[in-house]
């Protein structure tokens, strides 16, 4: 006799919130599109009860209170110290929170392997826990005062465009180091790496001033790496392994000023040779992983997410508890680029030098 499944329909991954409101910017830039979908209730948590009573549970859209320590002997329940708790409620979009005002830094010309990717991560998986996201591309020949928004995205790009850049970046900068002396959390991909650093030197011997945030020099390499990579990040006590793409030539040299963003697991992180992959100050994170990196990394994304929140409300980051997310399908995308990234760990899979020097055909 055989047993017959029961079948439960199809539960989404996750609604979109339909009454975010974005202000204008690019055409680029668009609200999120009807929710189709009711939003997923969160599953209760366990709570064990004391011998002494019992204990109202304490769900996850229990305002303020993040745990409750249940002890099993007779006594008072101890409770930790409220702190702001990110809920998302279909009723509070727009409401609770300050909006997250985030600068995308010449997204028409940077955005080498779709690194435009993890401005929509941080986009929805902020919105999708209530929180307002207003969105400014900042192009060419435009200086806003950055210390306005709580992150800036700083994306990769080629030699040309990233000339293009690195001439209008130097007119950007101080406003740049401003903000990132007031707290803004900066995130870039490679060019922007590179270019937060003291100078670029390409393989054609052409140098590009950086903004000197990060003390880091790039030189142009003999060979290109281009791989998929992994390294272990540690963020606030926490490490995570972050996932992604290396696709680039430069040879990045840190100086005492910063720290490696992560170690490398597989990959040749910033020059093949020292295990260090990108780099970190303070709220600057930097790093050489495309992908897009964020996508594939919701813990990654997450403490972008919450160092930029604690700067909105005026809170530590340290205060600040995201609400979870049901990251099944991130949590698969980040498992298989992991895998492939293991698969290749210590082969050489960079083109040869041959094909960078300029002027100079394969022999």
């Amino acid at each position: 006799m055989t047993e017959s499944k029961s079948t439960r329909p199809a539960v989404p991954h996750k609604p979109s919130p339909p009454t975010v409101v974005v202000p204008p910017a690019s055409s680029d830039y668009q609200s999120d599109p009807t929710d189709r979908f009711p939003p997923i209730a969160p599953a209760p948590r366990p709570v064990r009860k004391s011998t002494a009573g019992s204990a109202a549970s304490l769900g996850p859209t229990s305002v303020g209170l993040t745990s409750a320590v249940h002890s099993s002997a007779p006594g008072p329940v101890a409770m930790t110290p409220p702190v702001p708790i990110v809920q998302a409620t279909r009723s509070t979009y727009s409401r609770d929170h300050k909006p997250l005002r985030i600068a995308h830094l010449y997204p028409s010309l940077l955005n080498v392997a779709g690194d435009g990717g993890n401005l929509i991560a941080i986009q929805r998986r902020a919105q999708w826990r209530g929180i307002p996201v207003e969105v400014v591309a900042v192009e060419k020949s435009e200086t806003p005062d950055f210390r306005a928004f709580d992150i800036v995205l700083f994306h990769g790009g080629q030699d040309v465009e990233m000339a293009v850049a690195a001439e209008d970046f130097a007119r950007k900068a101080p406003s740049l180091r401003d903000a990132v002396a007031d707290g803004v959390v900066v995130f870039a991909v490679c060019a922007g790496l590179q270019l937060l650093g003291h100078r670029y030197i390409s393989n054609a011997g052409e140098e590009m001033l950086g903004a000197g945030i990060l003390d880091l020099e790039t030189r142009g390499g003999p060979q290109r790496f281009m791989q998929h990579a992994a390294c272990e990040v540690t963020i606030d006590g926490v490490t995570e392994t972050v996932v992604g793409f290396e696709n680039h030539s430069g040879l990045t040299e840190l100086g005492p000023g910063c720290e490696a963003f992560g170690r490398v697991i597989a990959g040749a992180g910033n020059n093949g040779r020292n295990g260090l992959e990108g780099a970190r100050s303070g709220n600057v994170f930097a790093t050489y992983l495309h992908g897009p990196c964020l996508p594939k990394n919701p813990w990654l994304a997450d403490q972008l997410i919450r160092i930029a929140v604690g700067r909105a409300e005026g809170v530590p980051a340290s205060r600040v508890v995201l609400a979870p997310l049901n990251d099944e399908l991130e949590r698969r995308a980040h498992d298989v680029a992991l895998a492939k990234a293991m698969a290749n760990r210590g082969r050489r899979t960079a083109l040869e030098p041959a094909r960078l020097v300029r002027g100079q055909t394969r022999g």
